[in-house]
């Protein structure tokens, strides 16, 4: 292939857009975790998991409004065909991120006789948003079927990509917090790893077995052999860390940052071998990253706008975990 500029800006905004939606998964799914995992904790509880999210959930939701950003203005076609198969989950994630985005400025101005309401709706709203992405997820492997089979296997997902947030939020908490709630998150990571795990097993054979081309780049020789780390170093992370979960916390809370990172990585695995599976299709097996590309000209046009834009939220995204770095405070509104 020549890497002539028509042919290279597409790949450009391709790995723009697998980037934000990989910093999204990572830091909105931990926030998505705690407020799922909300349900298991009393009321100060609670307020110490919100302290530990407040600086940060906003800023986190940029970068899907950015993969989505990118996706409309860059891939305009694949974007059509992708919402409108997945119109439906994306309108229950859109209520999920309204009622969570609601309860989490309402549960702080109520009486304190109704906050537990609110804290009931930040907890649906958490799960609800968490269910959809990973029912699209799901059929999205799938080729966007509308099949039985595909609407079950997208349950599926959904669940297990619900459960792999819950055990990101679990891991930010062990490293955030302290005392009783740090021990409860240890134990939450711990039960959160097994259905976490599952799923990715789940995309990962479910993969291959929906396009034989995708079976082709990964168990034909000698690809089988470079692409093997992937998956084995999976299955070790996932082992070292459920065997961390045994001996967390650890005393002077040494290590606390470690299961969170542990789990990053094991997303940016599985979000590698999936780009390579669907690589060069932005919608499986129907449109390619350069049949869904905008012109050249208005890529270039975009390329120089993104090139402004994704510095200042990558800039203000560290400075505010820098600025809130450390162990969350005692909650106040006062």
């Amino acid at each position: 292939m020549t890497l002539d500029w028509p042919t290279l800006l597409p790949l450009i905004f391709a790995g723009l857009m697998g980037l934000a939606i990989l910093i999204y998964v990572v830091l909105d799914g931990f926030d998505l975790g705690i407020g799922i995992l909300f349900s298991l904790a009393d009321d100060k509880e609670q307020d110490t998991m919100i302290a530990a999210i407040g600086p940060f959930w906003d800023a986190n939701e940029t970068w899907l409004v950015l993969a989505v950003g990118l996706l409309l203005v860059a891939f305009p076609m694949a974007h059509g065909v992708i919402l409108t198969a997945l119109y439906l989950p994306v309108f229950v994630l859109l209520v999920g991120l309204i009622l969570r985005g609601v309860a989490f400025d309402f549960r702080a101005k109520v009486p304190t006789h109704r906050k537990h309401r609110w804290n009931r709706i930040f907890f649906i709203g958490s799960l609800t948003a968490s269910l959809a992405q990973g029912y699209m997820l799901g059929v999205y492997v799938l080729g966007l079927q509308t099949g039985m089979a595909a609407m079950a296997f997208g349950v599926l997902v959904a669940f297990c990509l619900a459960a792999a947030y819950a055990a990101m939020g679990a891991a930010w908490l062990i490293y955030k917090t302290e005392g009783p709630l740090q021990t409860k998150a240890v134990l939450w990571l711990r039960a959160a790893l097994v259905l976490t795990a599952l799923g990715m097993a789940a995309v990962s054979i479910a993969t291959p077995l929906a396009s034989p081309r995708i079976f082709d780049k990964w168990f034909v020789l000698p690809e089988l052999l470079w692409l093997s780390p992937l998956p084995i170093l999976s299955g070790i992370l996932f082992l070292w860390l459920w065997w961390q979960t045994f001996h967390l916390p650890k005393p002077g809370d040494r290590h606390a940052a470690l299961p969170f990172v542990t789990l990053a990585a094991i997303f940016v695995l599985g979000f590698a071998g999936l780009a390579w599976s669907f690589y060069p299709f932005v919608v499986p097996e129907r449109l390619t990253i350069w049949q869904a590309a905008s012109a050249p000209e208005a890529l270039g046009i975009i390329l120089v706008g993104v090139a402004f834009v994704l510095p200042v939220i990558l800039g203000y995204s560290v400075y505010a975990y820098r600025v809130f770095g450390g162990k969350a405070d005692d909650l106040r509104y006062d």
